[in-house]
């Protein structure tokens, strides 16, 4: 113990008193220039003190990244604070750890700032300040955590519903095509049905026609047969046609024909109008 009183007084005795003077002087001024909200004079005096003086205490890096930061000089601020992220002491690691979470956060990487927030609470519980900034991140990202899992879930069923949608519609149109498709051939079917029909119609007609004929000419080889021989001279002479006298021929035998059924519809004794009807 006392080797290392006599080194520390040693030392001691061996700093210069101006520097010493110096130092303390650029320190105040440092700090009061930090409380009135004078960043740049703070920082001039705080690289004063790292630069020229010498100074390396994690306090003075520690205010000079503090007055960077808030004279918007992030890339230098950044730095310093990278610099005493790993002091050896915990409350000046956790303001520093905190500050990096702060400029993490301000750029946009959430997930980093929230685990130096972490970082920055396990270095000193008693930072209020990193423990709050983590509790509202942590908030915030599980809100939209769940926000995104929200739309994705409703993007999900909105691509179900167009699927469904798409689905029936072509359901319905393959439906509709097949219904088509079926009148279509009924009415084929229909129109050879009716078009068989006419034919057998026509070949009916035509048979019918045909027979008609036979019957036609079979009775006039029939009526030829039974009238007399005609003497063409004769008829010549009266200046009448065979087929008009055959014609003439054929109404005389049709009124013999009438006149013998009348014959045989009258009675052949007179009615007695003694007797009664019965």
């Amino acid at each position: 113990m006392k080797i290392v009183a006599l080194i520390l007084f040693v030392a001691l005795a061996m700093v210069d008193p101006a520097l010493v003077k110096k130092i303390n002087a650029a320190k105040s001024a440092a700090e009061e220039a930090f409380r009135k909200g004078d960043y740049p004079t703070a920082i001039r005096h705080y690289t004063y003190l790292v630069d020229s003086l010498g100074v390396s205490e994690d306090e003075v890096l520690l205010n000079l990244a503090n007055a960077q930061y808030l004279a918007k000089d992030t890339s230098n601020a950044f730095n310093h604070y990278q610099a005493v992220a790993n002091s050896p002491k915990p409350a000046i690691r956790s303001k520093a750890l905190q500050q990096l979470g702060n400029m993490a956060n301000q750029q946009g990487r959430a997930e980093e700032a929230l685990n130096l927030f972490k970082q920055a609470i396990k270095a000193a519980p008693t930072n209020d300040d990193a423990r709050y900034n983590y509790e509202m991140l942590k908030k915030k990202l599980d809100e939209q955590k769940q926000q995104d899992q929200q739309q994705q879930d409703n993007q999900d069923q909105q691509n179900q519903d167009q699927q469904n949608q798409d689905q029936q519609k072509q359901d319905q149109q393959k439906q509709d095509q097949q219904k088509q498709d079926q009148q279509e051939k009924d009415q084929q079917d229909q129109q050879k049905g009716d078009e068989q029909q006419d034919q057998e119609q026509k070949e009916q007609q035509q048979k019918e026609q045909e027979q008609r004929d036979k019957e036609q000419q079979e009775q006039q080889d029939s009526d030829r047969k039974d009238m007399p021989n005609l003497d063409r001279e004769k008829l010549k002479e009266m200046k009448i046609s065979e087929e008009k006298a055959r014609m003439i021929l054929e109404a005389m035998k049709n009124q013999e024909k009438q006149y013998l059924q009348q014959q045989k519809r009258k009675p052949t004794q007179s009615r007695d109008n003694t007797k009664p009807d019965w």
